[in-house]
């Protein structure tokens, strides 16, 4: 029969468990309007944690002083040249979409002249997937360049309009930085306390997902800031209109395996040489090629180290994925959906291996030992103690036990 106090307290840990995850779920809908800051402070967060933990050592523990340090470090290394990239941005890009607008910057003009210096064989190419249409590539040409133009604009007005959201927004992130600084490991460790999960695992699951966090700003946001910046210098050097956009470009499409800067370095070249700026067009290629392509192979080693990395298509598939589903914050929430989905399906697939392939299995004809063994009596005769030496070792047969003990 079944014991009623036993049900009675299985009924209310059920009900004390729907609590929770109802609980839960609201305050995670009311955390949505500040879910980007929420995430970029723990991201900032764990990327610099070990400044922090550098700094506490140097400050005698001083958690405090060491968490206010680290904001100071992000603030002047992060944030503030990021404000500065963004407004050159928006300017260069307003820049444009007047320009366009206006006639005075003629793209269709700048496509004839790149589609008239072709060599023949490649007019045989262009021909061959239907793209001799001059009008219609100029009038796609050209509402992909204001589209995006535009698209810049209308951003930079958002956000003049929602300047105080912003801020707001803003202050959040440094506020709950500072503090995840400050107590990280403490809030880590009543996060693992309160998992259901066994230790092993949760330890598994949190490396992962460090590390990816750790790899996908230090490895592929540092190495795309420095490709975009490398490219944003040279074109300035070599006069190319609105270099801003142009090094954002690269830096945005040095985020994605596959794609990287020479979608946006090698169409620059070719105009350069189509448009008769010879030497320009060859400095643009050997820079392109030589110093914005090997930035990934020299920096990324010493960056990521030997953190995890994940495959290039995975990388590929969930950058694009985060980015289509959770908008900018994707690029960084897509790799760690990826990286936490390869994890627990790694550690599912070792709970169920428990015997490794590599240990052999005794096959199932194998003849066993039956239980009905013969097994030693009790009864078997004990040596005595008498018949011992001092060592505790039996004497032999005929012999005095005085004598063996010497």
């Amino acid at each position: 029969m079944t014991d009623p106090t036993t049900t009675s307290e299985a009924f209310e840990d059920r009900v004390f468990l729907w609590l929770v995850l109802g609980v839960s779920l609201a305050f995670i809908w009311i955390l949505r309007p500040y879910a980007g800051a929420i995430l970029w402070g723990t991201v900032l967060a764990i990327v610099f944690a070990p400044l922090n933990r550098h700094l506490r050592d140097r400050l005698r523990q001083r958690r405090s002083i060491a968490a206010a340090l680290t904001l100071l470090v992000i603030v002047v290394l992060v944030l503030f040249p990021v404000a500065l990239i963004v407004e050159s941005l928006i300017q260069e890009g307003t820049a444009a979409y007047g320009r366009i607008q206006s006639g005075e910057l003629d793209v269709g003009a700048w496509f004839r002249q790149m589609y008239a210096m072709l060599p023949g064989w490649a007019l045989d190419l262009l021909d061959r997937f239907g793209l001799t249409n001059l009008d219609r590539l100029q009038t796609r040409l050209s509402g992909f360049l204001a589209g995006g133009a535009q698209l810049i604009a209308s951003k930079a007005l958002s956000i003049g309009q929602n300047t105080f959201e912003f801020v707001v927004a803003l202050f959040v992130m440094l506020y709950l930085l500072f503090f995840l600084l400050r107590d990280g490991d403490i809030l880590s460790r009543r996060i693992r306390e309160a998992t259901p999960l066994p230790s092993g695992r949760q330890r598994s699951l949190a490396t992962r997902f460090t590390t990816v966090i750790r790899a996908t700003i230090k490895g592929n946001v540092v190495v795309a800031l420095v490709q975009g910046g490398l490219g944003w210098l040279i074109f300035l050097i070599l006069g190319v209109g609105a270099p801003v956009l142009l090094g954002v470009l690269i830096a945005l499409l040095s985020l994605l395996p596959a794609v990287g800067a020479p979608v946006v370095w090698l169409p620059v070249a070719i105009y350069l040489f189509a448009t008769g700026h010879v030497w320009q067009a060859i400095v643009m290629a050997l820079f392109g090629a030589f110093v914005i392509g090997s930035a990934d192979n020299i920096l990324r080693p010493m960056l990521v180290g030997k953190d995890t990395k994940l495959p290039d298509y995975l990388v590929l598939i969930s950058t694009l994925g985060g980015i289509a589903v959770f908008g900018a914050n994707g690029f960084v929430i897509g790799p760690v959906i990826a990286a936490l989905f390869v994890t627990v399906w790694d550690i599912f697939a070792g709970s169920r291996n428990v015997i490794p392939s590599s240990t052999p299995v005794i096959p199932s004809s194998t003849p066993v030992i039956p239980s009905s063994t013969p097994v030693i009596p009790s009864s078997t005769p004990v040596i005595p103690s008498e018949a011992r030496d001092p060592a505790g070792l039996p004497a032999m047969p005929g012999q005095d036990p005085s004598l063996r003990s010497g």
